[in-house]
Order: structure tokens, then sequence, then C-alpha cells
């Protein structure tokens, strides 16, 4: 499409079309196991954005205009029929909301998965958002990741996806834990308060039914990326994130904010995939 490449899975038959908008540092193929469980009762779509996953690299970051565009244009060359049920997580969440403002006819309803948000670190203690605010990937990130480090994200990807099939979960295990994704999960999102604002001045959001999932698990990935973080801190944020998902979802007339517990922010729909599954079939049984 536009002379690049990008990868689009689709099965199932039926509408709306459910379409997976994986987050930050994922591929769409991350969401097979629920994609797969979409497909049983309508059409089901995950895919890749350009520069991410096995979709053609491009320059990153870009805009959310860009992003959402693409979407669009993807799945009407895909031949997918609108309108969508949108499943975005993470910063894919973000560009759920932002593709639904934009094109409200297209949209029959949203399921956000811990869903990036333009208020979230407003919401947070501020110790945390200091240390986030500290990262720099550029510095953090080596071009070659030490072999300790890989040992334990891959047993940690294994723990989670270890009985899919093989010729799905080895491939996403081995970019997971190259510096590649790694590196293209902390470009997309550089421009993250850019983005931000973008959605701060698109519109309000459209009268579709809205279900959020909030997670309100501390999982292994949780605690490897927050080495050194008090647990109470962690339990902070996740307080903070039902406070905002609760006003996010108050915020539209059809609009509802579950906790999701047993999972994280990472395994949300692996650990979960009732939960995901069971908020589409509620949104299209509306």
């Amino acid at each position: 499409m536009g002379g690049r490449r990008l990868l689009l899975h689709r099965s199932g038959d039926g509408s709306p079309s459910v379409v997976f908008l994986p987050g930050g540092g994922t591929a769409g193929l991350d969401y097979w196991n629920v994609q797969a469980l979409a497909a049983e009762f309508t059409t089901s779509v995950v895919y890749d954005r350009a520069g991410t996953g096995w979709s053609d690299r491009v320059e990153l970051p870009r805009t959310s205009a860009e992003v959402t565009d693409e979407l669009r244009e993807v799945l009407r060359a895909a031949g997918v029929p609108a309108p969508y049920l949108l499943v975005g997580h993470s910063l894919g969440g973000l560009y759920a909301r932002h593709y639904s403002v934009r094109f409200p006819g297209e949209v029959s309803g949203l399921v956000l998965l811990d869903p990036a948000h333009e208020d979230y670190n407003a919401h947070m203690p501020r110790e945390l958002v200091e240390q986030w605010e500290s990262w720099d990937p550029d510095q953090e990130l080596p071009d070659e990741l030490p072999g300790e480090l890989v040992r334990m994200y891959r047993g940690l990807f294994a723990q989670e996806i270890g009985d899919w099939p093989e010729g799905i979960r080895e491939p996403l295990i081995d970019r997971h834990v190259g510096p590649d994704w790694l590196r293209v999960g902390a470009q997309e999102a550089q421009n993250v308060e850019a983005l931000y604002d973008e959605m701060r001045h698109a519109g309000p959001m459209p009268d579709v039914p809205l279900i959020i999932l909030a997670s309100t698990g501390i999982d292994d990935f949780k605690k490897a990326v927050s080495a050194g973080t008090p647990e109470s801190l962690l339990r902070e944020e996740i307080d903070g994130k039902l406070r905002l998902y609760t006003h996010l979802a108050a915020s539209v007339p059809h609009g509802e904010n579950r906790p999701v517990d047993g999972a994280g922010h990472v395994t949300l729909h692996w650990r979960r995939p009732d939960a995901v599954v069971q908020a589409i079939r509620d949104l299209l049984g509306r």
C-alpha cells in the first residue's frame, strides 16, 4: 500500500469488524489469541503499523493523524468493511480514540486495554513521573543486550505465550528480545507529548459504546521494567489509572471502566483473554 508492505491478518466473518491496534513496542501477532477468539463470531483483524512489527520500516516517530490515516487506508485496501469495533492496547488505545474522533461514522465501539491517555501523568505520584521523565532510551538501550537480560525476557515471554503455535511463538519471542524491536518501541513513543496534544485538540469523543479494561496486577514484566521502584508506588500508579479511566468512561454516554484482576499492563490480553472477548461480545450485543 502506497509503495510499502504492511502486515495484516484477517479471519472470521461478520460485522462489525473487530480491529486490534497494538501497543507501542508490540506487533499485531501479539494479539493472535484474542484475534482468533473474536474470529469465531465476526470479522477479526490484526495488523502492524508501518515502521513496526513485520511491516516495512519508515522514519519514526509519526503523528497520530498519519497513523490513523494509514489504518483507514489499509483496512480499505484489504477489503475489511466498516463499521469497526476498535480494540486498542496502550498506545494503540490512544490511536483508537483518535480514529473514532476523526472518523466517527466508521466506528461502532471501542474496547481500550490500559490505554495511553493525555492526562495519565496528572493522575500519577510525582516520584513516578520524575522517574519516567529521566529515562533516555538512547542512553539506556545498547546495540547488543546483555545475554542475562535476553534470557530473562525470553523466559518471561515463554511463560506467557508458551502454549501458542510454534510458528507464531518463536518468531515473536526472537524479535521481542532483539534490540531492533526495543528501539522501534522507544522511537514510536518519542513524540508522545505531541500525540497527546493531537488528541487534546481533536474534538469530543463520538457517542459510541466504550469499555475500558484496566489491569490491576503487578506482573513479572512490570517488576522487571520497574526494578528498584517500591511496590507501594506501583500500587499508587494502579489507583491513579483507575481514577483516570473511570473519568474517561464517564465522559461519554455509554462508557464503562472494568478493572481486570490477574494481569498487568503487558499481559492483560495474554492472561485475561476472557475479559477482552467478553468486552467485545458485550459491545457487539449493543
